[in-house]
């Protein structure tokens, strides 16, 4: 009896992926998929199942489910098939199941004699034992492994079952979004989200302080089971976990690669590749690691911006990491050509460098749409690369789709070093464009690209194609499709990485030996052609060296050092240059310090001063140099005439400028009083070797001439901008992931938008330009030893070039000067030159310029006209509603603390719940909070401590905030250092420099000392540099509209635009300057300038440009004309300015025009 029977399973039990998790499969199946009916063979010990519904399953993927279903069901061989077409009967879809159809029927003696009842119920016995195994297995992996309360024996449901609330239920899944937050009771809130991947749930916990340390267990990317009460949670307004019970699960879904040897993948993306490639550097070699694959490639599209990260992760990993690109090749340069995907792979160095000139003229000479290389290019730079056919887009699939004889293929592929072939779900979008007509002949031309490959004895090698890492990535590459348009997000390839098994599975017609050489034994081979150590940015540091830079650069220091503090230096001044030169000259930084010197120095001459930024203040040889208007040493005071020298270095006073007044006591001059009390170690690190980092800001008028200078100094062909990766931010992240859902008309959960929003974060979009940072390249050294280069954003028309690499990729080895143009400096100049005082004649001690910072006392306006209680509309860093209510609550006293709510401000994890509470429990005041990152260290080596330990203890808090270990608690109370302080450290994650807090303080005290003392002049200043946020019509209207203008622009709240957000900050000025009594001057063609607001009579002319619809261009046109001659009509404006008609309209409206003729004709009549 040869036996054939279909059952038809009841549709409460028809789910694919309901019986899957009814046999402990940890295969993910697409929750649509319905089985329709099952085509039993019992003389093979076989079934095939009918299914439909759902994305398709592909060959891999369903190879991999079909080899578990077959071992859980106790059967030789379980067959997946799409639905039947309706005219079909059981018996003939069985004969056309792929692969099955073509066997001879084999049925035994034992498979003829029982019958259809016996056979089922043999087949129920294995599916239950197989059940009880596995709950056998998964429960003894569970059972020691209990973080709080007990063991969880029961097997977890689904996270996509969960749809209500419920008393008690036991799920499982992978944890991250992980949040820790204590709470004023003493307890922590503990907040995470868990995957399953068929959905995520929030969890939430409080913990005691005898839990937090079994708590340390739960941490991103652990797979935790959990037994608890699913809730409404009132905050959210979502269900929640309130787990009672959790231990650690092992992972669910896991793919081993059991191989006893493994294959390499040679064609991989990361998340470089521009929207296309969602898989996680990172990720890939952790992986590959753990399958324990030799090699990995990394093959983005045109670009190779993954490759900094890539090594060092396959470094972290012990993965070789080949050096690669999925490069876009034409036979001839012009735009028509056709285009042909290939493999280029750095075989070593050379390669590598050829490579990267490859990338270069493909962005800078031959980009059209893409980056494209011309063969000829490719065969001149070809000496140590190793080329590969690629995909369906390269000309090898294409010659062979096409039909194009054994000769003209084999004369394509011999430029290749090696053909390549992918899985026959890669390419089935041709069978659904018709291209083919069935698998059979996506089988033919694999087998036909082998077939050459032998013949010219060539690897032909399987790669995945790898877009994403797992099978149940793919959500995350749908939606980054379907947010750009594309039509088959419905229907996509399983473009993962695959493990040797799934591989060998998926070429398995090849015949055993052919599937084990194309999959293991050639991609092997080719990996072999690639050398071991290849780096591809090299170790060291590069950078320009300037003749005799050591021997001026001291001279420079000694000399200006003499000048203010005397020969013989003071012991601590001299010790303090000493280090510092030692440090800066042996590791090789004099030359960085010479250039920043020369370029600071050409910009004060030229009348603009420079400001520093970082922690660049942090060393007395950038102050003695002139780089840095911050002197790091402890406050002193120092007579400028006779040098008598008195420090503080005991920490009773924070900074110098908040010493008492003195006169010498040796000449009765009056001291000056100086010093910041900044470490040097904040900036070269503790040995003095951490590369120099020396930013600076120029004025926003004269930052191209300071990029010209530093390209005369170092050669125009020396010097390029430093360039940034655009990547998706959370915020688009989440625009995409709302979009998708949207239009599928799907409901998810925050915690599993959160997921999907993190799998897109971070995959590039475009790339740029540093608003400022330069790249300087050493003479006699070419730039493709170290990055490629090209335009920011692929823009032709831009005469900029940029790095390819991000310039945090390369900041190690390349001298990155950041040459920022900044309104603080142009404020700086506009207020010397009204005021006819200079920086260094501004008392930092004046009574009323700090007032305001604390009150609005030496403004004499009401709190309504000034945006609260404090006076520091307009102050930059102390303007914003933040700050403001920092400044309300803490009321600085004195310089030190201003400095300190910088510190506190651009922090992370200082202010809120942490000085803030402690300031308003009375446990400590503010100044003897932790403001700084510098402070850490000044504290714990005033306790006694070793400066090497608090060095290395501030590091840890900065970078890590809470992983401050036992060890180093222990040393700290050992040290006497109150437990306050050390909670206070565990909740920092990020720390300012108190160099760069201290160069803010001082840019705004000078303009807030200019704001109290001359107001007409600050805000002529201020509202010039802000000129395109004025609007001319405010200067007529009555305060109540102004107000009123103010509120609506509030209350768009996060709705406001970046625009509009400028405008009310410039409007809250306006209304503030004309509460203090300044009044403006209608805008005049003649009078007015182009942007600044002049000083006329007490008064502030308005420029051209606050006529809201005049653009600069239309106001500098304006500008130029009436210096030729007089206008003498609205046509002669017109005509001279080529002004449009609308801003003829706007100046009419005005009242710009109101005294001239329409025309220049005479009316007689």
């Amino acid at each position: 009896m040869s036996l054939i029977c279909t059952v038809t399973p009841a549709p409460e039990e028809a789910g694919l992926a309901q019986l899957c998790r009814k046999l402990g499969i940890k295969e993910m199946v697409p929750p649509e998929t319905v089985i329709n009916k099952v085509i039993v063979y019992p003389g093979r010990n076989s079934w095939s199942l009918e299914v439909t519904g759902g994305a398709p399953i592909y060959a891999a993927w369903r190879l991999s489910l079909e080899k578990s279903l077959a071992a859980a069901l106790g059967l030789t061989k379980v067959e997946i098939v799409p639905e039947a077409a309706p005219e079909e009967n059981p018996e003939k879809a069985a004969a056309e199941v792929p692969e099955m159809g073509n066997e001879t029927e084999t049925s035994t003696a034992a498979g003829d004699d029982i019958s259809e009842e016996e056979y089922m119920a043999q087949l129920e016995k294995l599916r239950q034992e197989r059940e009880n195994q596995l709950a056998a297995e998964a429960l003894a992996a569970r059972e020691t492994k209990v973080i709080m309360g007990q063991a969880v024996k029961e097997e977890p449901v689904s996270l996509e079952q969960i749809a209500d609330e419920e008393r008690s239920v036991v799920v499982t899944g992978r944890v991250f979004n992980l949040n820790r937050r204590e709470m004023r009771s003493g307890r922590t809130l503990l907040t995470f989200d868990i995957t399953d991947h068929t959905d995520s749930l929030s969890v939430k916990l409080f913990l005691e302080k005898e839990d937090e340390e079994k708590a340390s267990a739960i941490k991103e990317g652990t797979w935790l089971m959990l037994r608890g009460a699913v809730q409404h949670d009132n905050f959210t307004q979502e269900l929640c976990l309130m787990p009672r019970d959790i231990m650690l699960s092992p992972p669910r879904g896991v793919r081993l690669d059991n191989a006893a040897q493994k294959r390499v993948e040679l064609h991989l993306h990361t998340k470089m590749s521009a929207l296309d490639g969602v898989s996680d550097v990172a990720a890939v070699f952790a992986q590959a690691a753990a399958w324990k694959h030799e090699a990995v490639a990394i093959t983005d599209h045109g670009v190779v911006q993954a490759f900094p990260s890539a090594y060092k992760a396959a470094k972290k990993h012990g993965v070789k990491c080949i050096f690669g690109v999925e490069g876009y090749l034409v036979d001839q340069a012009d735009e028509k050509a056709e285009s042909h995907h290939i493999i280029i792979l750095a075989a070593d160095q050379t390669g590598l460098r050829h490579l990267y000139e490859l990338i270069s003229l493909s962005h800078l000479r031959y980009f059209y749409r893409k980056p494209r290389l011309p063969r000829a290019e490719l065969t001149r730079l070809r000496q140590g690369l190793v080329l590969g056919s690629a995909c369906e887009a390269g000309e090898i699939y294409k010659a062979v789709l096409a039909g194009r004889s054994d000769a003209e293929v084999e004369a394509l592929a011999a430029f290749y070093d090696y053909l390549e072939i992918q899985p026959l779900s890669n390419n089935s979008f041709l069978l659904e464009q018709g291209r083919v007509a069935s698998l059979d002949d996506l089988r033919r031309l694999n087998r036909r690209i082998v077939e050459i490959g032998r013949r010219l004895g060539k690897p032909v090698v399987a790669t995945s194609d790898a877009h994403y890492l797992h099978p149940e990535d793919e959500i995350f590459r749908r939606i980054l499709l379907a947010g750009q348009g594309y039509a088959e997000v419905e229907n996509p390839a399983p473009l993962y990485y695959k493990t040797t098994e799934e591989m060998l599975a998926e070429f398995s017609y090849l015949g055993e030996e052919e599937a084990w050489r194309v999959v293991v034994e050639d991609s092997r081979r080719v990996a072999a052609m690639i050398a071991d150590d290849l780096m591809p940015v090299p170790k060291g540091f590069y950078p320009p060296e300037l003749p005799d830079a050591d021997k001026i650069i001291s001279a420079m220091v000694h000399k200006r050092a003499r000048e203010i503090y005397g020969d013989p230096l003071p012991q601590l001044v001299a010790e303090r240059i000493d280090k510092e030169l030692a440090a800066i000259i042996g590791h090789g930084f004099a030359s960085l310090y010479l250039i920043a010197h020369k370029l600071v120095k050409q910009s004060v001459d030229d009348g603009y001063a420079v400001g520093s930024r970082g922690s660049v203040g942090s060393t007395i040889v950038a102050f003695l140099c002139g780089i840095s208007e911050v002197n790091p040493l402890a406050p002193h005071y120092i007579c400028l005439r006779c040098h008598k020298f008195e420090a503080i270095t005991d920490g009773s006073v924070g900074v110098g400028p908040d010493l008492p007044r003195r006169d010498c006591p040796n000449c009765g001059t009056p001291m000056k009083r100086d010093g910041f009390d900044i470490p040097f170690e904040t900036f070269l690190g503790f040995a003095g070797d951490k590369v120099p980092d020396i930013d600076l800001n120029f004025s926003e008028e004269y930052q191209l001439r300071a990029h010209k200078n530093t390209e005369e100094l170092f050669g125009a062909e020396n010097v390029f901008r430093a360039g940034t990766i655009g990547t998706l931010a959370e915020k688009t992240a989440y625009g995409y992931v709302r979009k998708y859902l949207d239009e599928k008309g799907l409901h998810r959960r925050s915690a599993e938008i959160n997921r999907l929003v993190a799998g897109l974060t971070g995959v590039r979009k475009t790339t740029g330009q540093h608003p400022g940072g330069l790249i300087i390249l050493p003479k006699g050294r070419e730039i493709y030893e170290f990055t490629p280069i090209q335009y920011p954003a692929n823009d032709r028309e831009s005469n900029i070039i940029t790095t390819h690499f991000s310039f945090d990729d390369i900041h190690e080895q390349l001298l990155k000067l950041d040459i920022l143009g900044q309104s603080g400096p142009t404020m700086q100049k506009m207020l010397e030159d009204l005021t006819g005082i200079t920086v260094d004649q501004i008392p930092l001690d004046d009574p009323d310029t700090m007032a305001i910072f604390r009150g609005l006392e030496s403004l004499g306006i009401a709190p309504e006209d000034a945006g609260g209680p404090i006076g520091t509309l307009g102050i930059p860093e102390y303007n914003t509603r933040y700050v403001r209510q920092m400044l309300e609550e803490t009321r600085p006293k004195n310089f030190a603390e201003l400095i300190g709510i910088m510190g506190l401000s651009h922090g992370k994890g200082l202010w809120l719940d942490n000085a803030q509470e402690l300031v308003r429990q009375g446990i400590v005041p503010l100044e003897k909070t932790i403001l700084c990152r510098d402070d850490i260290m000044l504290f714990l080596i005033r306790q006694g401590m070793p400066a090497k330990d608090a060095f290395r203890i501030t590091e840890l808090v900065r970078k890590t905030g809470s992983t401050i270990s036992a060890a180093d608690e222990e040393l700290m109370l050992q040290y006497q250092v109150p437990r306050w302080y050390i909670e206070s450290c565990k909740k920092i994650t990020y720390m300012f420099p108190k160099a760069h807090a201290a160069a803010y303080a001082l840019n705004a005290y000078w303009q807030a000392y200019a704001k109290v003392h001359y107001p007409l002049f600050f805000y002529a200043a201020y509202f010039s540099i802000h000129a395109e946020e004025f609007d001319a019509s405010w200067a007529t209207m009555s305060k109540q509209e102004l107000h009123a203008k103010l509120r609506a622009l509030n209350e768009k709240g996060n709705a406001a635009t970046g625009k509009e957000q400028g405008i009310a900050a410039t409007l809250e000025v306006v209304i503030e300057a004309l509460a203090r009594g300044i009044r403006f001057l209608p805008v005049d063609l003649y009078k007015s300038q182009v942007r600044r607001f002049v000083p006329e009579d007490g008064k502030l002319r308005l420029p051209l440009i606050s006529v809201q619809g005049v653009g600069l261009k239309a106001a500098e046109a304006i500008e130029q004309s009436r210096e030729e001659r007089p206008f003498t009509s609205v046509e002669d404006i017109k005509k001279r300015c080529g002004l449009s008609k609308t801003v003829i309209e706007v100046l009419a409206a005005y009242g710009c025009l109101e005294h001239l003729p329409e025309t220049n004709q005479l009316t007689l009549f």
